[in-house]
């Protein structure tokens, strides 16, 4: 899938599962994003999603086309589950990020609209997610993408 220009400055993307190749990418965007790092994690995650269950769980990329070389410019990573908490099978996304640079540029939305499409192609018609609720871009991106406050309550504890 390719994404026209949205903005003048942003260069066209293409949105396309993420290959072994592209992990070091993955890992350092999301480094540089949330500034933890957490290479074994996303390793694992790549094996999980990428090479297991393919058609219930997707880990897809965005890559700028130009200039050469190209690079990852963002990620999300989603999976189908169901029958938790006597929900029906649903769409969750857990993971996305887009280059600071790039943010409002329709990258984001590119990489969320690519997981819907995988998920309704599954026969899912519900998207979920979790977000902190300090997050306010994250927040403010979903809100924009037609989420909203779904029947569940998250419950937690210090343990």
């Amino acid at each position: 899938m390719t994404v026209e220009d949205l903005t003048e400055d942003m260069q066209p993307i293409a949105i396309r599962p993420a290959e072994k190749a592209d992990l070091t990418h993955v890992v350092m965007l999301d480094e540089k994003v949330t500034g933890i790092g957490k290479s074994d994690y996303i390793f694992d995650l790549f094996e999980r999603y990428q090479t297991r269950r393919p058609d219930e769980r997707f880990f897809y990329v965005a890559e700028n086309l130009t200039p050469t070389p190209r690079k990852i410019v963002g990620f999300i990573i989603g999976e189908i589950r169901a029958w938790e908490f006597g929900s029906e099978p649903c769409g969750w996304v857990f993971a996305i990020s887009v280059d600071h640079d790039l943010r409002e540029s329709g990258t984001g939305a590119a990489l969320l609209d690519r997981l819907s499409e995988s998920f309704r192609d599954a026969g899912v018609n519900r998207l979920r997610t979790m977000i902190s609720r300090k997050n306010h871009l994250l927040m403010s991106f979903f809100r924009s993408r037609g989420l909203m406050a779904g029947p569940y309550i998250q419950l937690e504890k210090d343990l």
